[in-house]
């Protein structure tokens, strides 16, 4: 027996080694043409780093051969110097720990040095740590270090590495990684998790719901139960561990409530549909629930308005004490940013007119999440109540997919955030607004509808309209009643934004032409306009205002010039040298920025770090609560920032990023923003889907400047007002650049 054992135990031996070998995070595996070790980025340029380098070293090490060494590259600008190593994240636990050796020689007292560990997923970083709150400093001989992380079931990649910044140099070696204390090569691989919510297909082809009209009193008891079910997937603990599909559970329970003879035999039925969704255990976390920072709470306050039993209050409020805490099956919110993720919804893509419940399933999720974690409710400018007790019969009586589809744009349309549209491609809405169009820019200017160029270069000037005509009727329709028409089927944040909306969609039809009559200086006339497939035109000219070639550029020997819709970063080097003795710098974000600049480009702005705007996020452990976070600064102690003017330009092309880059560079000194309301939608998106596959999104994070002061629905208060006239785009001026060079030439 004894010699069994042995090979055993060699065997044993072997696969442990070679397990261990499969990673390279003890450098010895080297790529002898190089001299690099495998599979290492030396470099991690992808990461910032900038002016150091990365190199093995045979004299010093802890095991086997090598180690590596990193230090300054010497005459280079310096960021800080990394190395990363890549491993898929294939391996079940719930914490990872890096383990390795470090030696130190002189590192400066402004710089750092350590071991660090990233986990990435698809959306975002889930797990960041670089030693950063106890750095190593000064001579060190070899020591070993950890880092230890929670390791979320979201992750995909885990990067390892060692790090420095400032002078001195850094030797690494003896990586090693832990799952749950066990080595990496012991840990058992990761098992896709089966959650019963998506084995329940009973109602995937339809709800078995069928409701002509309703009553009052149907439409009081559909609005409660709403608010009942959004309430329990949001905060119940079975929902949240993917215990119970709660579409198919709301077509579970929805009969019941709609055939109940009287309020108490509703409110029983309710009360023991959730009773049989499981135990609700108490919870030990639940007693803090507003913190000093709360921008917004949850509105709970219809259990008590509703007149519901006594039991079924006690039950929704003894849900919430012992509420949820921690992952959901249906909601988490993205790493770093913290706008909400609604996962697990199905869009029902083979549903092109859903039946009457699962169109009540489409205003019950959208009126929950909402409800729940749209941060700007508070400002929709109507009782978020009332518009679900509107909607149901609309939803319910919605005869075809036409009407639904429209139904839904309203629906959306209440919310009032320019984010927030049917993104999908809805043929039927595409259909009804017109898939031909005539190859001619318009927009509303003084109240007017003005023709303001083409998008076409032959087409365009083809249609007999010209710059500066005034269209007074289209198709015998007066453009005032269109504009009527048309306003509820264009959400957005404030009624500027509206009508740059109404404008791309008003000229469009199926007929392969229109009449219009037209107002051209002293005279009328009557025209036969040609439309085109829109394929063949340049729509994109509706968020670019007046494209330049090159990004700068110097408008005379004294105004420098910066175009966002089409910035490269790359480039600010050798615009801001060139721009470096003139008097001032326009900078055009009538546009949407081709790059995210704001703290590149606003480096060359800021004198000094500067506080510019602050979030509110919502809450997963307490669905309906914002919380303040802390101001975010942008800038530096920088003497050779630039000195002169600065005028930025905005309009109502200007959305989201265009918004917050704005209220990044006018917290600089010498900056004056002109223009006019601009989309009044910034914050990160977050992206869902209805039933019949509408994908919408909402604003999923507040954007405040850091006295509080709201941009949604306001957009960016410029502190001069210009808007373009008739005469301006008659004559082929850009009015606001105009201004802009005139504030700059001011003394």
């Amino acid at each position: 027996m004894k010699p069994i054992k042995i090979a055993f135990l060699l065997t044993l031996l072997t696969n442990l080694l070679f397990a261990q070998s499969k990673h390279n995070l003890q450098f010895e595996k080297i790529d002898h043409l190089t001299a690099q070790p495998d599979d290492w980025d030396l470099s991690f340029k992808y990461g910032g780093a900038q002016g150091y380098v990365a190199k093995i070293d045979s004299t010093e090490f802890t095991e086997g051969k090598y180690s590596l060494t990193m230090l300054p590259n010497e005459g280079e600008n310096q960021t800080f110097g990394a190395c990363a190593y890549i491993i898929p994240a294939s391996y079940e636990g719930s914490t990872i720990e890096l383990r390795g050796y470090l030696k130190t020689k002189d590192i400066s007292f402004d710089g750092l040095a350590g071991l660090w560990l990233r986990l990435d997923g698809e959306k975002g970083v889930y797990g960041f740590d670089n030693m950063g709150d106890r750095r190593i400093l000064g001579t060190n001989d070899w020591k070993e270090y950890s880092i230890k992380l929670p390791l979320e079931d979201e992750v995909t990649k885990i990067m390892v590495g060692g790090m420095m910044a400032g002078q001195g140099q850094i030797w690494i070696d003896d990586l090693r990684l832990f799952i749950d204390g066990k080595p990496l090569e012991q840990a058992p691989p990761k098992k896709e998790k089966i959650y019963p919510a998506t084995l329940d297909s009973t109602f995937f082809y339809g709800s078995n719901i069928d409701l002509k009209s309703v009553n009052d009193q149907q439409t009081k008891d559909l609005a409660l139960l709403a608010k009942i079910w959004g309430f329990v997937k949001y905060y119940h603990p079975e929902v949240a561990k993917g215990t119970h599909n709660m579409d198919a559970e709301l077509f579970r329970i929805l009969p019941k409530v709609m055939n109940s003879k009287n309020a108490d035999k509703r409110d029983k039925a309710i009360l023991k549909w959730i009773e049989s969704l499981g135990e609700i255990p108490k919870c030990e976390t639940c007693d803090i629930i507003y913190a000093d920072n709360a921008k917004m709470t949850p509105d709970l306050k219809w259990m008590d308005d509703s007149g519901l039993s006594k039991a079924l209050n006690k039950k929704l409020h003894y849900l919430f004490d012992n509420r949820n805490q921690g992952k959901h099956f249906y909601i988490s919110m993205v790493p770093g940013i913290q706008n909400p993720e609604f996962k697990n919804e199905q869009p029902y893509a083979h549903f092109e007119y859903p039946d009457t419940g699962y169109r009540l399933l489409t205003l019950y999720k959208y009126w929950n999440i909402i409800h729940y974690f749209f941060p700007y409710k508070y400002v929709i400018g109507k009782d978020w109540h009332e518009v679900l007790d509107e909607f149901i019969p609309k939803f319910i009586e919605a005869p075809d997919a036409l009407a639904y589809h429209m139904e839904t744009l309203q629906l959306i349309g209440n919310i009032h955030d320019t984010h927030a549209n049917i993104w999908s491609n809805s043929t039927y809405l595409e259909e009804f607004k017109g898939n031909l169009q005539p190859a001619v820019q318009v927009k509303f200017i003084e109240e007017q509808l003005v023709v303001t160029g083409y998008y076409h270069d032959t087409l365009g000037p083809e249609s007999g309209l010209k710059a500066g005509d005034i269209i007074l009727t289209i198709d015998g329709q007066l453009v005032e009643d269109l504009e009527k028409k048309w306003a509820p089927l264009h959400p957005a944040s404030n009624y500027p934004t509206k009508l740059r909306n109404i404008a791309q969609t008003i000229l469009r039809g199926n007929n392969e032409t229109l009449e219009v009559t037209v107002s051209r200086g002293m005279k009328k006339y009557h025209l036969e306009v040609k439309r085109h497939e829109r394929k063949e035109l340049q729509l994109g000219k509706d968020w670019a205002y007046n494209k330049p070639d090159s990004c700068y550029q110097l408008l005379n020997e004294d105004i420098g010039y910066l175009y966002l819709g089409n910035i490269k970063s790359d480039l600010l080097p050798a615009a801001f040298e060139l721009f470096k003795d003139t008097k001032g710098l326009v900078i055009d974000i009538r546009n949407y920025p081709s790059e995210f600049v704001v703290f590149t480009l606003g480096a060359y702005l800021h004198q000094k770090s500067t506080a510019f705007v602050k979030f509110t996020n919502g809450d997963v452990s307490c669905p309906g609560l914002f919380h303040w976070g802390p101001d975010l600064r942008i800038g530096f102690n920088n003497p050779d920032a630039y000195q002169g003017k600065v005028v930025i330009l905005i309009n109502e092309i200007s959305q989201s990023q265009a918004e917050y880059t704005t209220m990044a560079f006018r917290s600089a000194p010498n900056v004056m923003v002109i223009g006019s309301t601009t989309a009044g939608a910034d914050g990160n998106v977050s992206t869902f889907y209805l039933p019949g596959n509408i994908r919408t999104r909402i604003s999923g994070i507040g954007v405040y400047y850091p006295d509080g002061t709201q941009t949604q629905r306001v957009g960016i208060v410029p502190d001069i007002e210009v808007k373009p006239t008739i005469k301006g785009v008659r004559e082929g001026r850009d009015e606001l650049l105009e201004k802009a060079m005139e504030i700059i030439g001011k003394e």
